[in-house]
């Protein structure tokens, strides 16, 4: 029997015009993108579709922009007869995504709390103090072990994201990630890429975003999701009492992907959709298992024809 998982993407696939489409084209969409004006500031999505990229990728805005898209995409995909998934998942900032998805966050909680999220996260490091890059080839003990070597000779480093077999983010201070690099190429790594990102995220250096995150997490009420959401933190579905703990411990612990994505396989899941402006995780699902199959709904155009595809599926299926 086919079983269906709806992903959503973090930080990093924000584009300027993203959601514009459906924004102009179907209600239920149009009155997210108004409910982000009201919730933020008047002319938000002005920015999201007209506005600068340097400024659209600024960590407090990028957050809420993307949950916003993503989420008006979801709408219009349901709006136009798409169906419910298995379990739904997010990469970092997607998680909250996918409780919103799933009807444990409600759209205005959800976008307000991903801006404060945002801003938590800038502020967390001086600007130039910490870094995040990608090491290519190497397996996820080797790193590990590096990692610790250099956090042990006194220059904080940790894994941040487990994307994929051979593709593992690194985050931590600046001086970490640079003789973690090195280091982590001399024992057999392909690549080391520096990410361009404002800040060492999901490393240790958050925890002082992470004790803000929970203060305001704690006002904040979330239900039981309509569909399993799959947790960065503990690569399963989590109790509904344990849902903000697992938010706050994903801002200083690795995003830890490809174990969810395992997880669902696992659990029988055949098919992911991606509900966001890129195609980055599909990408990454098909690298941790390439008989499954991925689609990506990133505009209205792409939204028929993929619940056309999906309706063939679960008809064969």
């Amino acid at each position: 029997m086919t079983k269906l998982a709806f992903v959503f993407p973090g930080q990093g696939s924000q584009v300027i015009g993203m959601g514009q489409d459906v924004y102009e084209q179907v209600g239920s969409a149009r009155s997210l993108f108004e409910k982000a004006n009201e919730c933020l500031e008047h002319g938000f999505t002005n920015l999201i579709f007209k506005g600068e990229q340097e400024t659209l990728t600024l960590t407090q805005n990028a957050q809420p922009a993307l949950l916003t898209t993503s989420m008006a995409l979801y709408k219009t995909f349901l709006e136009r007869g798409g169906m419910a998934p298995d379990f739904a998942a997010g990469h970092s900032l997607g998680e909250y995504t996918a409780y919103t998805a799933m009807g444990a966050l409600s759209f205005e909680d959800a976008v307000k709390l991903v801006r404060q999220r945002g801003l938590f996260m800038e502020a967390a490091v001086p600007a130039g103090e910490g870094a995040m890059s990608a090491i290519l080839g190497i397996e996820e003990a080797a790193l590990l072990d590096v990692v610790s070597t250099i956090t042990e000779s006194g220059h904080p480093v940790q894994l941040a994201n487990i994307n994929s077999p051979g593709q593992i983010v690194i985050s931590g201070t600046s001086e970490g990630v640079r003789l973690a690099s090195v280091l982590a190429k001399e024992r057999g790594a392909k690549r080391c890429l520096p990410l361009v990102v404002s800040g060492p995220f999901h490393s240790s250096l958050m925890k002082p975003a992470a004790s803000q995150l929970e203060e305001t997490l704690n006002g904040i009420q979330i239900s039981e999701p309509h569909s399993p959401v799959v947790a960065n933190y503990t690569a399963m579905p989590v109790a509904l009492n344990e849902i903000k703990a697992s938010l706050v411990h994903q801002l200083y612990s690795p995003v830890r992907w490809q174990q969810s994505i395992e997880f669902m396989i696992g659990e029988g899941t055949d098919i992911f959709v991606e509900f966001g402006p890129g195609t980055v995780l599909s990408g990454l699902i098909k690298k941790i298992n390439r008989k499954v199959r991925t689609y990506s709904i990133r505009d209205l155009e792409t939204c028929d024809e993929v619940i056309a595809q999906l309706k063939g599926e679960v008809a064969n299926g």
